[in-house]
């Protein structure tokens, strides 16, 4: 857990600490245009790798994946802080985000492999912790590297790479995992055609209305091309040996669900994440380390949020109405951020994104948890990274729809108050817009208008995130709350069991789970009685029945004796659970 939170820290960190300096970065570099495409790059390239960073660590083994998603990042930092234009800084942050997608991924696919589901809800607390951290150190960091001299931007990206080495030491020595015999095959065809579908639509979002016009040749075709490979996605995934998204997770109700439901957390959350120090340092005025300290009453919140209903959900088992509360207060969260504007109190700031970051806490890890409990052992990888996908692709079309929308909104508003206001400048009605430094250097007439355009911009981008958590809300009303396995503690039961009783019944389940695995396939009543306990699949009655004995009967058989008799004081229970 030590090597997971430090690299989930190390991840997180390399994303909002260049939140903050973003204004400050594309003002010097490109101009307010180029805003989107910088965050639209990384979450891109976490979104189209988060499934295979899942299936190859299938195939290589987690540890190993894990540490070359660290490489992979801490090479592409250094790149992005040594760039020179927008080019080669959009450049190094598609990799950056290659390799955020596979620490965020298998972070979580890890954290599945060594967890009860149970006990997760404690684990995700601890990760959602870490995220908030993260949240806090980030935008502090940023801004106060972008208001030193001697430092400046290019540090924000220099910084993150002594956590990434750090990391990548801890998790060398500590992270042990048994070596797990899988199968080879790599499913390249559905890389490829998921790669280019969300690529695709992709594209479209980030440049339509900004370098085409959304009715033109290029819209069209690109809206077609994503299509195209999302069909041949289907195609492939269907009749590949070993696909990255099997199709039947898409007929488990809950990771259909819980995919749905990131889709939309993530489109509300990095939306609101990237855009809101926009309007702290321009529409404001704060200075970056000043905007930072603003995001602590929002880090704060999903700190404590994520933290308690963990624990509530270890207790308790019942982890449904965590998402459904949450998404609903992100929706009220997004309202009132909608409601700002340019004399809004500092108060009233921290009130609202203390409101946003409670209903991001309380639903973030919870949907994880819930799709990873509804899935069976062998889908692990593939669910954890499939969820997290939907996160990263609503992310990343949150980022650049919303980009799109503020870009417009504000071209149109700022021509219109000038217009409006009879004022003549050189270059017609568009202004050039520079960092916030320089846009609070503007003539007092047109500092007016850029903030009040700034403002009613955001305040559409805010105000459309309400129906997209209000979507949300509506997906995980329809989760079926499934009881968490690896309960720590069986159930009462009316009539408590004598302690021979619940080890007779252990020992029962162990002598079934036994037979099972020695079967030769031969027809069995009892091989295919334990069958019928798995989920539905194309699996032989055989492995279903192993899947079933290994899963559950055989830790069902270890919790029963340890209740009746602790390991340490009984010689045959504690000869079992070893």
């Amino acid at each position: 857990m030590s090597g997971l939170m430090l690299a989930m820290l190390t991840s997180m960190i390399s994303t909002s600490v260049v939140g903050t300096a973003l204004p400050t970065i594309v003002g010097e570099l490109g101009g307010q245009d180029q805003y989107s495409w910088v965050a639209s790059a990384t979450m891109l390239t976490m979104t189209v790798s988060t499934p295979l960073w899942g299936k190859l660590s299938d195939l290589f083994g987690r540890k190993l994946l894990f540490q070359t998603a660290l490489g992979l990042f801490v090479a592409a930092s250094l790149v992005a802080g040594l760039s020179q234009n927008m080019g080669q800084l959009i450049a190094a942050r598609a990799v950056q985000g290659l390799g955020v997608g596979g620490l965020s991924a298998l972070a979580q696919v890890i954290l599945g492999d060594i967890v009860s589901p149970r006990e997760r809800g404690r684990y995700s607390g601890y990760m959602g912790a870490v995220f908030g951290i993260s949240t806090v150190a980030g935008p502090l960091l940023g801004g106060f590297l972008v208001d030193t001299d001697w430092l400046g931007w290019r540090w924000c990206f220099y910084v993150v790479v002594p956590f990434a080495l750090v990391s990548f030491i801890v998790i060398q020595k500590v992270l042990k995992l048994p070596k797990i015999r899988r199968s080879t095959s790599i499913d390249i065809w559905g890389a490829t055609t998921i790669t280019a579908s969300a690529s695709a639509l992709m594209l479209l979002l980030t440049l339509g209305g900004v370098e085409f016009e959304w009715n033109s040749l290029w819209t069209y075709f690109l809206a077609a091309l994503s299509l195209l490979m999302l069909a041949l996605a289907v195609l492939s995934e269907r009749t590949a040996r070993n696909p990255i998204l099997p199709p039947r997770l898409f007929r488990n109700r809950t990771f259909v669900l819980t995919g749905l439901a990131s889709l939309f957390v993530g489109m509300a959350m990095f939306g609101a994440m990237i855009y809101l120090p926009q309007y702290l340092q321009i529409v404001k005025g704060l200075s970056p380390t000043e905007s930072g300290l603003m995001t602590l009453p929002m880090v704060v919140a999903l700190f404590l949020a994520g933290v308690i209903s963990g624990k509530i959900v270890t207790q308790t088992g019942r982890w449904k109405i965590f998402p459904v509360v949450g998404l609903l207060v992100v929706a009220v969260g997004l309202f009132l951020l909608s409601r700002l504007h340019v004399d809004s109190s500092e108060w009233l700031i921290g009130f609202d994104v203390a409101v946003l970051g409670t209903g991001l806490g309380l639903s973030m890890q919870m949907l994880i948890l819930a799709a990873q409990n509804g899935s069976e052992p062998r889908d692990m990888a593939s669910t954890t990274s499939g969820v997290s996908f939907f996160r990263s692709l609503g992310g990343a079309v949150g980022v650049a729809a919303f980009g799109a929308i503020l870009t417009n909104r504000l071209k149109d508003e700022m021509a219109d108050m000038i217009r409006a206001a009879h004022i003549s400048l050189p270059g017609g009605s568009n202004v050039k817009l520079g960092s916030p430094s320089a846009i609070q250097q503007l003539p007092a007439p047109i500092k007016n208008i850029v903030l009040e355009a700034f403002t009613r911009g955001l305040e559409t981008v805010f105000m459309v995130g309400v129906p997209i958590a209000l979507l949300g809300f509506v997906a995980t009303i329809f989760l079926k709350e499934l009881p968490l396995r690896g309960s720590s503690t069986p159930p009462p039961a009316p009539n408590p069991l004598s302690k021979d009783d619940l080890v007779l019944a252990g020992l029962l389940l162990e002598l079934i789970a036994q037979r099972i695995e020695r079967t030769n396939g031969q027809p069995s009543a009892l091989l295919t009685a334990v069958a019928k306990m798995a989920p539905p699949d194309d699996r032989p009655e055989r492995e279903r029945a192993r899947s079933v004995a290994q899963n559950v009967l055989r830790p069902t058989s270890r919790a029963l004796i340890a209740q009746a008799a602790p390991p340490q004081k009984d010689l045959v229970s504690g000869g079992i659970s070893q």
